[in-house]
């Protein structure tokens, strides 16, 4: 019996709603539709929540928007089938942040509190900033000069054809004080991918989740970093042996934890002095994009 059977024995329908979302996968990596933005916990796309009620039994409630009432044996269902799902198949987005949600319970406390015991960590978390195209002007980005922060970004958003409007919302962590902490992580996501110099192919991601999982400990990112190498093609699985791995572990452990850095204060920051002050050291051979996110060569 697959895991998605399982799950709907038990009366996790709400899975219909996250495999709902998968299909629409590739138009969020598309420059959206102002109307149409999944933007933040806070902000739910315009008949989105009426479909969820329509396609689950699963309602949600008030502890904040968007978010979905489980038990813990729930979240233990829905964290193997998710985990499975993502194994099967990297590219389904909806999986991965459902089995983060899920398993990160510990790991979240454990990013809050390097937060709050941060100074810019911490106003970070009283400001609550969100990264989408409402509150970063992505075509000011492209006028900066080439070598800042702010352009380096941009240029990977441009050469990839993503939109930062397409991190999904949370929905399955149930203490509101670290719901925006995985917000703020996933948000980030592509600016962790930017400040390594890393593409978002197959090989690029598992480094990255190597980095991330040392500096967060977030299961989903350990587990990631763990079997995404399975996918490898010889001559990736070969660098990231001699070349990535090593890297990416020794950069995590020297830099400084980047949920503490303000980066909406930095995008007019040289790229090179950025790095410094986190103590960041960029991959020692850059990667260029294979086209595929799936196995590479």
């Amino acid at each position: 019996m697959s895991a998605v059977p399982v799950m709907r024995k038990f009366g996790l329908n709400y899975c219909h709603l996250l495999r709902f979302r998968a299909q629409n996968h590739h138009a969020l990596r598309r420059k959206p539709d102002p109307s149409y933005r999944l933007l933040s916990s806070q902000t739910v796309a315009p008949g989105e929540e009426d479909l969820s009620h329509e396609r689950t039994n699963q309602k949600y409630d008030m502890l904040y928007p968007g978010h979905i009432s489980t038990t813990t044996f729930q979240k233990a269902l829905l964290a193997f089938g998710s985990g499975i799902a993502c194994m099967v198949n990297p590219a389904r987005d909806d999986m991965i942040c459902a089995l983060g949600e899920t398993t990160g319970s510990v790991a979240l406390r454990y990013m809050h509190r390097k937060m709050m015991a941060d100074p810019e960590g911490r106003q970070i978390l009283e400001d609550k900033p969100v990264i989408n195209t409402d509150t970063v002007d992505v075509d000011y980005l492209g006028t900066l000069p080439e070598g800042t922060f702010g352009k380096e970004y941009w240029h990977f958003l441009n050469k990839h054809n993503f939109n930062p409007d397409a991190r999904r919302p949370v929905n399955f962590v149930d203490d509101p004080d670290l719901v925006y902490v995985m917000l703020r992580y996933r948000q980030c996501h592509d600016l962790t991918h930017t400040l390594l110099g890393m593409p978002p192919n197959m090989l690029g991601e598992v480094a990255v989740k190597w980095f991330e999982a040392i500096q967060t400990g977030l299961p989903m990112c350990v587990t990631a970093a763990l079997f995404g190498p399975l996918r490898l093609g010889p001559k990736h699985r070969q660098k990231y042996r001699s070349i990535y791995l090593q890297w990416a572990i020794r950069s995590a452990l020297k830099s400084r934890f980047l949920l503490n850095v303000y980066f909406e204060k930095h995008w007019e920051t040289d790229m090179t002095q950025l790095r410094d002050q986190l103590n960041l050291e960029p991959a020692p051979v850059p990667l260029v994009r294979s086209g595929k996110n799936t196995k590479t060569k």
